[in-house]
């Protein structure tokens, strides 16, 4: 049964985060027509559109998505504390798992960017839309902290800015259990 939830719970929250790398992509305004960004589309299309019928965008922001990733954040709090009985902190459990979704999404982005350009160095289509979505957070780091002998140490300046979030973020709460 263990196997089952850790299973269940795994595949949700990786939904969860494409949900919010889609979010991010159109805020970032992405290349719709790269093929990692089609990708994206293409895996959480069939349960946004229907969705966008009802929750319309915000300017830039797709909210169809934030709800539906808001919604499932609430589901995964029961099902990785194996509990099956509402309880009302689920929504707040929801909100924190979904904001730390965000934390862990920006951080595999920026550590798969710093490994891609070793590799690329700019050539792959997934490189470009990494590029475009990590660029906006390090780019202001990057005024105050200047390459020095050609490396780049934006990348660890802003990991540790989500690290010490995610451990300001803990005091707030009790018992918390890492996802």
């Amino acid at each position: 049964m263990l196997a089952l939830i850790f299973l269940v719970t795994t595949v949700i929250s990786i939904y969860i985060k494409v949900l919010l790398l889609r979010i991010w992509m159109q805020w970032a305004r992405c290349d719709f027509y790269n093929p990692f960004s089609q990708f994206v589309v293409k895996i959480t299309q069939p349960i946004v559109k229907p969705l966008r019928r009802i929750v319309p965008a915000v300017g830039p922001f797709d909210t169809a998505s934030l709800l539906l990733a808001y919604v499932i954040s609430v589901l995964l709090g029961p099902i990785s504390m194996r509990l099956f009985y509402p309880d009302p902190v689920f929504l707040y459990l929801g909100l924190v798992i979904m904001i730390k979704a965000v934390g862990m999404l920006i951080f595999w982005m920026i550590i798969i960017r710093s490994l891609m350009s070793w590799v690329s160095q700019g050539r792959n289509p997934v490189d470009y839309v990494l590029i475009q979505l990590t660029e906006p957070l390090m780019a202001p780091v990057r005024r105050f902290i200047p390459p020095m002998g050609g490396i780049d140490f934006s990348a660890m300046a802003v990991i540790l800015g989500l690290y010490a979030l995610n451990f300001l973020g803990l005091e707030y709460i009790p018992g918390w259990v890492q996802f």
